[in-house]
């Protein structure tokens, strides 16, 4: 399976209010489940996506997309806030972003120490953080070397794909 069908799947699956998903293309077969396997059996009824081989293409449109319900967008209260960093400032500083939708944790372990605090100087290459996806444990490295200035999203919080995580002040 290609990764970023795979991606598109998990992401369509997470978004929808199914519990289950079933996929089985070109001999592989792929179960997700939103519940333990406890969980499971206590559900009454759960729903199950099947998406068909269409889909496999990311040329070709799916035959049937799964029903993805959203909530209505408020716009946030305009809040008080410091002046607009100048476009010099923004050069400066860089974005780490989620590259996958998850659960954002700061420490390897619950009781272990943070990758990385606000202050800490960082290479390209480190760890800063882990985004849980699916039961994975996927290791956010940075792609720049810095210091970094803000740490965007609380430990535990889920996060979006693309989501700033943390700002990297460039050396």
């Amino acid at each position: 399976m290609d990764l970023q069908y795979l991606r598109r799947l998990l992401k369509i699956f997470d978004e929808s209010t199914a519990v289950d998903l079933e996929i089985e293309e070109e001999g592989i077969k792929l179960r997700l489940s939103k519940f333990s396997e406890h969980q499971a059996a206590i559900a009454s009824s759960p729903q199950v996506i099947h998406i068909p081989s269409a889909m496999s293409s990311p040329s070709s449109a799916p035959a049937q997309a799964p029903q993805v319900s959203a909530a209505p967008q408020v716009a946030a209260a305009p809040t008080p806030s410091a002046p607009a960093p100048s476009a010099a400032e923004e050069k400066k500083t860089h974005q780490i972003c989620s590259p996958i939708v998850g659960t954002f944790y700061r420490a390897p372990a619950p009781d272990a120490d943070s990758f990385v605090q606000v202050g800490s100087r960082i290479s390209a290459g480190a760890t800063l953080c882990i985004v849980e996806a699916m039961k994975l444990m996927n290791e956010i490295e940075s792609d720049v070397s810095g210091t970094v200035v803000k740490i965007l999203v609380e430990n535990g919080q889920p996060v979006e794909y693309n989501q700033p995580l943390m700002l990297v002040e460039l050396n």
